[in-house]
């Protein structure tokens, strides 16, 4: 073993023998408390012997990484005494809930939580009983877990939500345990450079612990196979200190993790307070820690003659077979009884006084830690009124303004009133996608070098609250550690690439709906804001890569209780769906707005109330004055509606006598049936929209069937027509692109007239002219790399 860094820096003996023993108590009971809980279903203190009918049916959890995350929360709890640290812990290693619940329970904030799983051995079977069990808890840090806000059913994210949950909370250290195996994941690869972000005047710490415990569930790990040079050498590339805990003798390690542990917490409070003093920095060194123990430390060396300590078979159950193997049953027994329970419970079965005297008290304990609970800590925005940045409309559809730049503007002055509570994330691309207003309060957050042209339009600064790094899952990772420990933000990215956090937004939707629904002791939590821009049907340089709305598609599996999707079709609706966002609590927003310039439609007061209402319609370009329509033209999205309205014109000018209703949808999820969607319209309001017997042509910014997916239930479904994005697209502009994917004006107009009987009849000079129109306009995209004037700078024929 490699400890050549901890002798040569650190002292050896730290704790005295008295310390040593309780430790060494506190650690046993813990790793008692994690076997009972994968194995035991009866007999949780051993006071008979252990029979067959005491062991759960089926055995489900992990162990392998249990006992050197248990060894790491006990020594800082005595950090946190000693000091008086604020704390929280992050377990990234897989399904490594038994450690942190164990630790939980020992400290006894598990049994306020949870009453019924009190300090007795009936409260403690039901803690074993539980665990991994059908109506119990999963294995993983799932939001029952108090303490944890990060619950690591996927790997890759610990570290970048531990700094998430640094960035401004100047008190607090994050301690944040990686498995080596999560470590080979690109998230987690990332994320390590979160350092280059963390300000030591205004933010806190994030003490990363790698768990180098040599495996997988089924191979070695990478970084315990290189060599010790090499690995000290990645991580001080990193820009880290690293200080190495190894061994497998547990009095040795104790003393060796007490000394780093202690170290590394007072370097962090020295870089703070000299920070803090002169308020300048360089780039500070922060410390980090390489555990190397055992896997499956403590557990039974061999089973069934192979090896299982410290190899990979003790990554999920290293005794497979005791209910039905007497050897195994004894083997388990004696595994258990090395613990030496009797020493460490009770007559009642409570944990001995002396071993509770070791956890910190009251939010002092990791796992009542308030920040861990984020919602306690939440402050509300103080947010402008958004109306004050209203685009001026004097009539629709007659000028062009970039949504987003507008919103700009308003998130400018939401960074200035609430300069510690909330940060905008982005891919390298706020000023892409046209949010470079923001700059105007605060730049982009950067404390890596600097050079001098960086003043010329770089736009970063060490105070900076733009968070930018060329990774989404990075951004995503921060984003939602900062709003899981009560603070608030909007993350932008490119719409072709969200995908890269699908499953991120899964796993924090499904934490959310747990939380919100089940969890009354959860306070609730600012919403994650996702605006999607640059969007699938403006790629005139990027072409096809860049097209995929398909993010919707997989928001729209959530709950309606979790996820909204808005997509305001102007800059005044986009101001008003942003403050409704910024308000909301315990949601997943996303919000679809294009950054390029396009027609302001409606006034702000028409705003606001056509995005409170979700879907309506808008009378000024319908001409069904309220009678049986002939059709109903309805649009969701930015381009997508000017499409449409340009469709409704030509209509409008060839058949002054036909009945039309338009349609524009805010809120996606209100085209649900009301049964399904508890804030959705009625079906009857829903009918009175788009008609029971008349033809429906509804122009989607994305997939056309994911409107038929949410309206299925719906009355007149037969007669409903949806045109979206159909996988075709280059290096087109936007007409032409509109064009081959059939969202365009002129292919509307085409299928209203094909589904209207008396226009069937009369309209084939109408349709044979745009049919013209769609060659004409493809020619010209063609010859002249861009659409004519009259698409460019259209604007609404029709007042009033």
């Amino acid at each position: 073993m490699h400890d050549r860094n901890v002798s040569e820096a650190i002292g050896q003996a730290p704790l005295t023998s008295h310390e040593l023993r309780l430790i060494g108590a506190y650690w046993r009971a813990c790793n008692y408390l994690s076997v009972g809980m994968i194995y035991l279903r009866a007999n949780p203190l051993l006071r008979e012997p252990l029979q067959p009918e005491h062991i759960k049916n089926r055995l489900l959890g992990h162990w392998g990484s249990d006992p050197g995350q248990s060894f790491t929360w006990i020594h800082l709890n005595r950090l946190i005494n000693k000091y008086d640290l604020n704390v929280i812990y992050i377990s990234g290693p897989g399904h490594g809930a038994p450690a942190t619940l164990a630790n939980c329970y020992l400290e006894g904030h598990y049994s306020e939580v949870y009453p019924d799983r009190s300090l007795d051995e009936a409260g403690l079977l039901r803690l074993f009983r539980q665990f991994s069990f059908p109506g119990g808890i999963g294995s993983h840090c799932t939001p029952e877990t108090p303490g944890s806000i990060h619950e690591g059913g996927e790997l890759g994210y610990s570290l970048s939500h531990a700094y998430g949950a640094a960035f401004d909370n100047p008190d607090l250290i994050v301690a944040c345990m990686i498995g080596d195996g999560e470590a080979e994941t690109g998230p987690l690869a990332t994320s390590w450079h979160s350092n280059k972000f963390l300000n030591p005047c205004r933010d806190g710490a994030v003490l990363p612990i790698l768990h180098l415990n040599g495996y997988k569930i089924a191979n070695p790990t990478i970084l315990a196979r290189i060599p010790h040079d090499e690995l000290e050498s990645l991580f001080r590339g990193y820009g880290y200190t690293p200080y190495f805990v190894e061994g497998n003798d547990p009095d040795a390690m104790h003393q060796k993790m007490a000394s780093v542990m202690e170290k590394c917490v007072l370097e962090i409070r020295a870089i703070q307070q000299a920070a803090r003093r002169s308020g300048q920095f360089e780039r500070p060194r922060w410390p980090m820690i390489v555990l190397r123990s055992p896997k499956g430390w403590t557990g039974p060396k061999e089973v069934n003659g192979h090896k299982v300590e410290d190899f990979w078979r003790a990554h999920q159950v290293p005794v497979p077979d005791p209910a039905t193997n007497p050897r195994n049953l004894k083997l388990l027994e004696d595994w258990l009884r090395s613990y030496r329970p009797e020493e460490l419970f009770d007559q009642a079965g409570a944990p001995v006084a002396e071993l509770r005297a070791l956890a910190p008290k009251g939010n002092r304990r990791i796992s009542a830690n308030p920040h861990a609970n984020g919602g306690l800590l939440r402050k509300p925005l103080d947010l402008p009124p958004f109306e004050d940045y209203a685009v001026e409309v004097a009539a629709p559809a007659q000028a062009y303004v970039s949504p987003t730049a507008t919103l700009a503007t308003f998130l400018r002055d939401v960074m200035r009133r609430n300069p510690a509570t909330f940060r905008v994330f982005g891919p390298d691309e706020t000023a892409s996608n046209k949010l470079d207003g923001i700059y105007a309060a605060s730049k982009k957050t950067w404390v890596a070098q600097y050079k001098p042209e960086d003043a010329d339009g770089t736009e970063i600064a060490p105070d900076g609250r733009v968070m930018e790094m060329l990774s989404e899952h990075t951004l995503e990772g921060w984003f939602e550690g900062y709003v899981l420990t009560g603070r608030h933000g909007l993350f932008s990215s490119y719409e072709s690439f969200v995908h890269v956090i699908d499953s991120m937004f899964n796993q924090h939707a499904k934490w959310l709906e747990k939380s919100k629904k089940e969890l009354d002791w959860r306070a609730p939590i600012p919403s994650i804001n996702l605006l999607i821009t640059s969007l699938v049907w403006r790629q005139d340089h990027n072409g096809f890569t860049h097209q995929d709305p398909g993010f919707l598609d997989v928001v729209t599996n959530k709950s309606p209780d979790i996820v909204r999707i808005y997509l305001p079709p102007d800059a005044n609706c986009l101001l008003s769906v942003a403050d409704h966002c910024l308000r909301s609590q315990d949601y997943y927003n996303v919000i679809v707005a294009d950054k390029q310039p396009h027609l302001t439609l409606l006034d702000m007061d028409t705003a606001v109330t056509h995005c409170t209402k979700g879907i309506g319609i808008w009378d000024w370009a319908s001409t069904d004055a309220g009678a049986e329509p002939d059709a109903v033209l309805a649009c969701a999205g930015d381009i997508a509606t000017m499409e449409a309205l340009a469709a409704a014109a030509i209509l409008r000018e060839k058949f002054p006598d036909l009945k039309l209703r338009f349609v524009n949808v805010v809120d996606l999820f209100r085209l649900m049936p009301a049964s399904e969607h508890p804030h959705g319209l009625a079906q009857r309001d829903f009918d009175s929209l788009f008609t029971q017997d008349r033809p429906v042509i509804f122009n989607f910014h994305g997939y056309a069937t994911l409107i038929h997916k949410l309206a299925y239930r719906h009355t007149n479904h037969e007669n409903f027509h949806v045109r979206g994005y159909k996988e075709k697209g280059n290096i087109n502009t936007p007409l032409e692109l509109a064009i081959i994917n059939q969202i365009d004006r002129f292919d509307l107009a085409i299928d209203v007239i094909d589904r209207v009987p008396r226009l069937q009849r009369t309209a084939a000079h109408v349709k044979d002219w745009l049919k013209g129109q769609i060659i004409e306009h493809l020619n010209y995209a063609h010859a002249q790399g861009i659409d004519p004037p009259e698409i460019r700078d259209w604007t609404w024929p029709h007042q009033g």
